[in-house]
């Protein structure tokens, strides 16, 4: 995540001028070891570019990334905020769970952090107006868009790096501000992943644990969650976000049969990836309640192409 430093580094910046350290030193307040540790971090992320002049001095400028055009975005809708002083690393890491009324103490259990946290890096947002609350939930006002924008490219991009830092060919399919999803393309990536103490197979390749195996069209979808082990309604859940069709729609059934998954809590686990809905149409299919499937947001398999599945894997 990019440091208040940073973050007044690339304001400094965001206009297209060029700088020296010592420029931005001034400019910023920050001291000029502190200056040059960031600028070796931007640089390494790829948010700056630099060139030598004379006496080998150094010169940076903004590179042309999601990141900075974010920023130039937010800057330029919404000129009258200093967002250099006021966004720290917690203000947007809370900021991108903003885009619908949220509860503190949801933010908090799904960051791993205390209310007052969150609280606390909601502060300069409260104290000027930002924020639209309805109770005990809070929200962007629907005018700071920008700022949602903003906050979303700066996780994927912190996500992004992380995954091709060890897998150069990863995508990343679905993130919040402490996870990701993400695909390979190569064996040699996958078992760089596999090698790496955070990452966990998912989807269709984590059934082999649960005594499902599938043959596997490609490499398998990999899951960063520090500290954190993987249920099987996360891999439920990850299985249909990396491909809804009616047949891994039918293997996602067939492992919440296979492993009685209760559905309270599988749909707790959908409701970050948006799947409620198509959680809820599976159950009815499972349960036999399905009235009419053609008025359901997802393709359910028949009721005889999904017992000759379950006998085929032997799932009761």
């Amino acid at each position: 995540m990019i440091s208040k430093a940073g973050l007044a580094v690339i304001d400094a910046l965001s206009t297209g001028r060029e700088a020296t350290p010592d420029d931005l030193a001034t400019v910023t307040g920050y001291s000029q070891t502190h200056i040059y540790a960031v600028l070796d971090e931007l640089l390494d992320a790829g948010l700056l570019v630099e060139r030598r002049g004379p006496n080998n001095q150094r010169y940076v400028r903004v590179a042309d990334h999601p990141v900075i055009e974010a920023y130039r975005s937010l800057q330029s809708k919404l000129n009258h905020v200093d967002w250099a002083d006021l966004l720290s690393p917690a203000t947007l890491r809370v900021c991108w769970f903003l885009d619908e009324p949220r509860r503190v103490s949801e933010i908090a259990e799904r960051l791993a952090i205390t209310r007052q946290g969150v609280h606390k890096a909601l502060s300069p947002l409260k104290n000027r107006a930002m924020l639209s609350s309805s109770g005990p939930e809070y929200a962007v006002s629907e005018d700071l868009a920008p700022l949602l924008a903003f906050a979303q490219a700066i996780v994927t991009h912190e996500h992004r790096s992380r995954a091709r830092e060890i897998a150069p060919s990863a995508t990343v399919e679905w993130y919040d501000p402490k996870r990701a999803l993400v695909r390979v393309q190569t064996a040699a990536d996958t078992d760089a992943l596999l090698d790496t103490p955070d990452w966990q197979v998912t989807g269709l390749g984590r059934f082999e644990k649960y005594g499902l195996q599938f043959f596997l069209a490609g490499e398998p979808a990999f899951w960063y969650a520090p500290d954190e082990g993987l249920t099987p309604s996360e891999v439920v859940c990850h299985t249909l976000v990396l491909d809804s069709g009616s047949r891994r729609v039918s293997y996602a059934m067939l492992l919440i049969e296979a492993l009685d998954i209760d559905q309270e809590t599988l749909t707790d686990t959908a409701t970050w990836y948006d799947l409620e809905s198509m959680i809820a149409a599976m159950y009815q299919a499972l349960q036999g309640r399905v009235k009419n499937p053609d008025e359901l947001p997802v393709v359910l398999p028949s009721e005889s192409e999904f017992m000759a599945l379950k006998a085929q894997y032997g799932v009761a």
